[in-house]
Parts: structure tokens; C-alpha cells; sequence
């Protein structure tokens, strides 16, 4: 049997996941695929990698520096979260907490890294091998959210946050030969995305990458229509959707170290549910 696990970020939320992930490793429960978009890609990594604890860093010590978010990034370099900061000042082998890369590559599991072309608006599903040691731009393209963030380049084409093109890629899962899959979520499964917030981040890029603001304008929808198939799975005992039941007063881009603790234990409390699941 083949098991998948997707995580689909959610900025700073993502720390839930994070806890998750880290039950997981403490319970040595390993999966076959992992698929991460946005923040759930570099969560993923670490968990591949098998880095206990590395997530939790990022979010409640390297996330609260200036050099990680802020709005002195968006004024000097047009993106509030530095990505190469993240990815390669503090991931790279010489970094302060460097990814593991001969684990990752290692590790049998295989990883996609989900990304919206700017130019298309379509998703991009990257591959470990698209991966080398300390070139994590992926992750980077993954995790760039529309004029919050410029869109990372890869190989000379420029990507978003992968939750435009695919915010949660139940059916990539599947057609990857899963037969059982957990989706984490980093909202509770209940809520109802709205396009609020998105149709205005998508008027400021709607001139040069005007496919993208498309998507962007999409993304509640398909992320909701998402959810809806990700329970009928649930439904029929091929998924389960792991999601916290509040979210500690954790936004997207807020970073209270207190409240992402909160929302931490609270994953790691709720991944227990995928033991039984997976038995």
C-alpha cells in the first residue's frame, strides 16, 4: 500500500503542520510520498531529512528576525520574506541550521514541491531531483506569495506560491499511485476560504503577470473545492484530514512566539490520529 501525506502550508500557520510532522518522526511513521505547497514544501524537507525540531526553529527563532520578514525587505528587495535569507543564508551546508541534503536524498520518499508558473498561472510539480545541495530554489518559488513577495526565478522562469496553480493537490496524490493519503491543513477543516484578500493581492499583479492574478483569483475556490474532495476521500477511508480545531490567533504572516507554541502542540497532539489511520 502506498501513502502519501500533503501538506499545504499557510505562512506561519504552518507551524501546526510542523507538529505533525514531528509526532511522526518521534513515532516513526514514514510515508511513501510527501507533496508540500508553499511553507509545507520546506516542512516537508526537514521531515524527509529527518530533522526533528528544525521547522520549529524556523518559525519561533529565525522568523522573528528582521532579515527573515519585514517590511524593510519589501522596501529594499520587493519581498517581505527574504527568501534566499530562508533558504540558503540559514539552509545552505555552511548555513546556521543547514538542511541535510545527503539525507533527503537518501530517504526513499519521494517529494513534490508544487509551484504556479507566473507566466502560465498553471502549477508546477518539481521533483527531488529538481533539488541539489544548496540550491533550494523550489522552495523558494513555492513559498512566494503574489506581491507579498516578487516571484522567485527557476532556470530562468518565474514562479509563485505554489497555492495559486494547486492549494491542496489531493488528486496529484493520487495520481501518483496513492492509495491512502493524510492532508494536513493549516485552517480548520470547516472554514470556508474566501477571495477577499486574494482579488487584491491579484490587482497588483494583474499588469505583468496578468494568468497569475487569474489564479490568484481562483485560489479560494480551489482550494474549498479541494477540502470538498479531500473529505469525500475521508468518506470513503482513502484520506484523512488532519486540522486544527482553532488556530491559536496564528495568521499567515503574523509570527507571536507564544501562539505558534500553542499551535504546535496542538499539531503534535492531533497527529496521533494518524497512527490509527494508517494501521
Amino acid at each position: 500500500m502506498k501513502t502519501g501525506i500533503i501538506d499545504v502550508g499557510g505562512g506561519f500557520r504552518g507551524i501546526y503542520a510542523c507538529g505533525v510532522l514531528d509526532y511522526c518522526l518521534d513515532r516513526k511513521i514514514s510515508f511513501d510520498l510527501g507533496v508540500g505547497v508553499s511553507a509545507g514544501s520546506a516542512n516537508l524537507a526537514s521531515f524527509i531529512a529527518g530533522q526533528r525540531g528544525r521547522n520549529f526553529t524556523f518559525y519561533t527563532k529565525y522568523g522573528l528576525r528582521k532579515q527573515y520578514a519585514s517590511v524593510g525587505n519589501f522596501l529594499r528587495k520587493r519581498s517581505f520574506i527574504d527568501m534566499d535569507y530562508v533558504y540558503s543564508t540559514l539552509s545552505n551546508h555552511d548555513g546556521e541550521n543547514p538542511l541535510d541534503y545527503d539525507a533527503l536524498r537518501q530517504n526513499p520518499m519521494e517529494f513534490i514541491v508544487v509551484a504556479t508558473n507566473a507566466e502560465t498561472g498553471e502549477a508546477t510539480y518539481f521533483e527531488k531531483k529538481d533539488i541539489r545541495q544548496d540550491e533550494y530554489d523550489v522552495f523558494k518559488a513555492s513559498s512566494s506569495i503574489p506581491f507579498v513577495c516578487k516571484p522567485y526565478f527557476v532556470r530562468g522562469t518565474p514562479y509563485y506560491d505554489g497555492a495559486l496553480g494547486d492549494p491542496v493537490p489531493v488528486e496529484k496524490a493520487f495520481a501518483c499511485g496513492c492509495d491512502r493519503v493524510v492532508v494536513l491543513l493549516t485552517k480548520p477543516e470547516n472554514v470556508v476560504r474566501t477571495s477577499g484578500q486574494d482579488e487584491k493581492l491579484a490587482a497588483r499583479i494583474r499588469k505583468k503577470y496578468p494568468r497569475a492574478a487569474e489564479s490568484m483569483r481562483q485560489r479560494a475556490n480551489r482550494y474549498n473545492a479541494g477540502v470538498a474532495l479531500a473529505r469525500e476521500y475521508a468518506r470513503q477511508g482513502k484520506a484523512l484530514i488532519v486540522s486544527p480545531d482553532d488556530t491559536c490567533g496564528v495568521r499567515t504572516l503574523s509570527r507571536d512566539p507564544t501562539d505558534m507554541k500553542r499551535l504546535y502542540e496542538k499539531g503534535y497532539a492531533d497527529g496521533e490520529r494518524i497512527k490509527s489511520f494508517l494501521c
